[in-house]
């Protein structure tokens, strides 16, 4: 066999992966075992998107290889961060998804989520060494990359087409392979810290990895890997453009008519406003609303851009080669994950205030009279600013077991394990919440006094309603076996035709438990009127797959795969791929798939939950554009969250698609490496719930969702999950590679890596109309047309530095403001420098700027998220960010 120079070998990796380090630095190597090779032998491996064993230059896959050693010279520090300069990777779910929730409006345990394509995070299959983890139990379909070991990763794999054959029904947009590292025989102390230049959001990590023994000398090797990190908390007020969300020459207004001090209604004279509007309310918490005399809460003031985060992590491996052919391993994962959400105090809605309470306008208790009043009770929305903000504490843990063995038998290269996955959350009150019939009770006797600050004994009535303690908690359960072996079968004119089989049998198990006796007196939660719920399923499935080298440089793939689920009834999947290589330059590669995802635990058997809405809405009836009609309360009927409730659709049927891709990687000169790939993805089905801001924003279609009261006030809406509809997206990725080869003043390479989305449409019921998103904010999220991540890179002996770019093209706001305010958003670019130094043997130091331009996020009239005046699930609220590195080995 010929031996490959190492710019070829790079070269082939690409001409099999498409792009190389996605704007992270250095050109792609093989996706090589750890363990060295004789000289002049390349080694038969699995790489992700095939379960046999080859060279990496003979997939046809379009696979990115993300190095470790690359990513934290970048100073990034979280899996999540890492996955962000995927361009493919369309994920909008991060840990700042903490503060208010996410678009369910329930908590979401910091968890931060993949997802390629922008299809959700449940048709991302993540895998750790190639095996499912178990997934967040809160929503029971995606991955928490919080429990990645991200100190212990060898590479990241990331497949960039649908794989269903090999990995599962649900790996619709594409396939994540965190790889750890094989084998460890030193010992290494790491400490960063990232500084930012502006105050908040600071970070720290340390970690000690350590091992002994060596495989092939030894016959065993144990290492360990701990991991501590820890970024503190970045407040709204911390930074200019998230201070509030009342901007008046953006016309940006949101606010809560829930306040302090409180506004009242008056149902019998139909009387609104608010004692404290005369001094202008509670500036700048509060501040006045001329239109109608009452006060609106600027609550982006006391809310967290980014919550306080801890993370702490093992990893442990043991192998030991129990002959020449056959090695056994077994591998623990253990991480936490520590999330402290803060918002604004909690809101309390629809209070009775009798003319016998003290505080009742115009009383003895201070608060001046008010035009209008009837003398009757007074509905009353208010929030107790000196209860505090609103501290929700969230614990994540993920336990992972596997014992695998692998090796050759009979000719058959063979892996078998057997697997178990835990993954628990919980969410815990530990300020600002209070007890919502103790609390109304305070305002009817007379104690508390809604319209102002509280006397001694106000306070200690308002103490003695505080709710504190666990709320809600989860967990989601994997137990699983695998088996899968291949060889090759006979030479055929282009090598050797090979085969591959596999099974897998796999116990999903979810339970999701809330404390009623917190829940049901907190309605400023948005958990009130959640309930506990639990199911179980049994998955059974085997497949397939050939390798046909027809001709020479000619070589099809093709796989299938039967998945039988105890609840759902089983599908088979077929995928075809094709690899070309007509000249040396030249190597053309397609593929074409369908996929099956099943819908989860909890999308088929959730029992509804009365939830908070995530934007603020007018109800149609009683406020219709903002104006109250007789009958309407305007405290709870207008420009205020309302109710959804949401929950599980027995009659749910799975997701289906179809996808195909081709491409072409060219090597016009030995040092430029250029990769296109096209893509096209259908979904049938979608599960999910209609977006919020699609009913209320077509009321005549969708007027039979809005349930309510017998007395016709609101209830909720309904909002079950559903089959939603089709989508439809295409595009394009493009990779560059060009390297400079070696000189007197060290060597260059750049990379750059991009995703062009032409397409995304998407229906929110069947046979319905289709809507777009690529470059517009299109109900609750958007769809760039194009995003790259480009890096210059220098090396010389033992420095080297990189220069790299992120870049997220412009797009269409969501523009819920008046017309003349209405705005495009302009592209959005980060730029990080860094240099390394490795001359003393066994310390490598690196220091870097992230942000480097101190780049602010762009203004954005979002009002998804609870954070305002820019987009948090886009955009890097920290700013420019000194980050220093020292490891040590030894």
């Amino acid at each position: 066999m010929m031996i490959e120079t190492i710019l070829s070998r790079s070269v082939r990796t690409m001409f099999a992966g498409g792009v190389a380090v996605v704007g992270l630095g250095m050109l792609a190597q093989p996706a090589m075992a750890q363990d060295s090779q004789p000289e002049g032998k390349m080694q038969r491996v699995e790489v992700t998107g095939s379960s046999i064993k080859r060279l990496v230059s003979e997939t046809a896959n379009p696979l990115s290889i993300l190095k470790a050693e690359d990513f934290v010279k970048q100073g990034l520090t979280t899996a999540a961060e890492v996955l962000d300069r995927i361009p493919s990777n369309g994920s909008s779910m991060g840990a700042g998804n903490a503060v208010g929730g996410n678009s369910s409006g329930l908590p979401t345990g910091g968890q931060a989520v993949a997802d390629l394509r922008g299809l959700g995070g449940d048709k991302t299959l993540v895998l750790l060494n190639g095996r499912r983890l178990a997934n967040h139990p809160y929503d029971g379909a995606s991955v928490d990359l919080n429990m990645i070991p991200v100190t212990a990763l060898e590479r990241v794999e990331v497949l960039r087409d649908g794989a269903s054959a090999i990995y599962g029904t649900d790996a619709i947009g594409g396939v994540i392979n965190f790889i750890t590292k094989r084998s460890i025989n030193v010992t290494t102390i790491t400490a960063e810290a990232v500084r930012p230049q502006h105050d908040g959001g600071d970070e720290k990590r340390v970690n000690l990895s350590s091992g002994f023994g060596n495989l092939n000398s030894d016959g065993y090797n144990l290492f360990g890997v701990v991991d501590y990190h820890k970024q503190n908390v970045l407040t709204s007020q911390q930074r200019e453009f998230s201070k509030t969300g009342v901007i008046p020459s953006r016309g940006l207004n949101l606010t809560s008519g829930t306040t302090y001090p409180g506004n009242y209604f008056d149902p019998t004279s139909g009387a609104t406003g608010n004692p404290g509007f005369a001094k202008g309310c509670d500036q700048p918490l509060s501040v006045p609303r001329a239109s109608n005399g009452t006060c609106r809460e600027d609550y982006t003031r006391m809310i967290d851009d980014l919550p306080s985060q801890e993370t702490t992590a093992f990893f442990g491996k043991g192998s030991f080669k129990l002959s020449e052919d056959h090695t056994a391993s077994i591998e623990y994962l253990h991480s936490e994950n520590k999330v402290r959400s803060r918002t604004a105090p909690p809101p309390q809605t629809d209070l009775s205030l009798p003319n016998t309470s003290p505080y009742y306008p115009g009383n003895a208790g201070g608060v001046p009279a008010q035009p209008g009043l009837s003398g009757d009770p007074l509905s009353v929305n208010w929030r107790p600013t000196e209860a505090g903000q609103r501290q929700i504490d969230s614990k994540g843990k993920a336990d992972r077991l596997v014992g695998s063995l692998e090796g050759v038998l009979a000719g058959w290269d063979y892996k078998t394990g057997l697997s178990f996955s835990q993954s628990k959350s919980s969410e815990n009150f530990t300020g600002g919440y209070v007890k919502d019939s103790s609390f109304a009770a305070g305002v009817a006797n007379g104690i508390l006094n809604p319209f102002g600050l509280q006397n001694a004994a106000g306070k200690a009535y308002l103490d003695s309603t505080a709710l504190r303690g666990v709320v809600q908690d989860a967990k989601d359960t994997t137990t699983g076996f695998d088996i899968k072996a291949s060889r090759d079968l006979m030479e055929l004119a282009g090598g050797q035709m090979a085969i591959a089989i596999g099974g897998e049998l796999r116990r999903e198990k979810a339970d999701f438990n809330v404390n009623r006796d917190i829940a049901s007196q907190a309605s400023s939660s948005g958990l009130s009127g959640s309930l506990s719920k639990t199911g179980s399923r049994n998955i059974e499935a085997v497949f397939g797959e050939l390798s046909i080298p027809l001709i020479k440089d000619l070589d099809i793939q093709f796989a299938t795969r039967f998945d039988n689920y105890s609840d759902v009834g089983n599908t088979t999947n077929p995928k075809l791929g094709v690899r070309y290589q007509p000249a040396k330059q030249v190597v053309l590669r397609g593929s074409a798939s369908t996929g099956f995802r099943a819908p989860t635990l909890f999308e088929k058997n959730a029992p509804p939950s009365k939830n908070d809405t995530n934007d603020s809405y007018n109800d149609p009836i009683l406020c219709p554009g903002g104006v109250p009609q007789p009958g309407a309360n305007p405290l709870r009927d207008c420009d205020l969250q309302q109710f959804k409730l949401q929950g599980g659709n027995a009659n749910l049927k799975p997701e289906k698609s179809k996808t195909f891709s081709f491409g072409v990687v060219l090597e016009p000169t030995s040092n430029m490496t250029l990769a296109v790939d096209y893509w096209n993805i259908h979904l049938r089905d979608k599960i999910g719930a209609l977006p919020e801001q699609s009913i209320y924003g077509n009321y005549d279609k969708y007027k039979a969702l809005f349930l309510r009261n017998p007395d016709g006030s609101p209830y909720a809406i309904s909002d079950l999950n559903d089959n939603l509809g089709e989508v439809k997206t295409d595009g394009v990725d493009v990779s560059l590679n060009l390297a400079s080869g070696t000189s007197p003043y060290g060597s260059l390479s750049f990379t750059l890596d991009g995703t062009y989305v032409h397409k995304y449409d998407y229906q929110n019921e069947r046979d319905g109309v289709f809507n777009q998103r690529v470059g517009i904010y299109n109900d609750d999220s958007v769809v760039f047309r194009w995003k790259h991540n480009a890096a210059l890179n220098w090396r010389l002996g033992a420095w080297s530095a990189s220069l790299s770019q992120s870049f997220k093209s412009g797009y269409t706001d969501q523009n819920q403001v008046a017309e003349q305010f209405k705005q495009d958003i302009g592209h959005y670019a980060l730029y990080n420098l860094s240099g390394t130094y490795t001359g003393i043997k066994g310390l490598t130091l690196t220091a870097g700027v992230k942000n480097l331009f101190d780049k602010e996020p762009p203004f954005s009239n979002q009002g998804t998220m609870f954070q305002k005046g820019y987009d948090p699930r886009y955009t890097d609220p920290i700013g420019r960010a000194l980050y220093l590195r020292g490891s040590y080995s030894f």
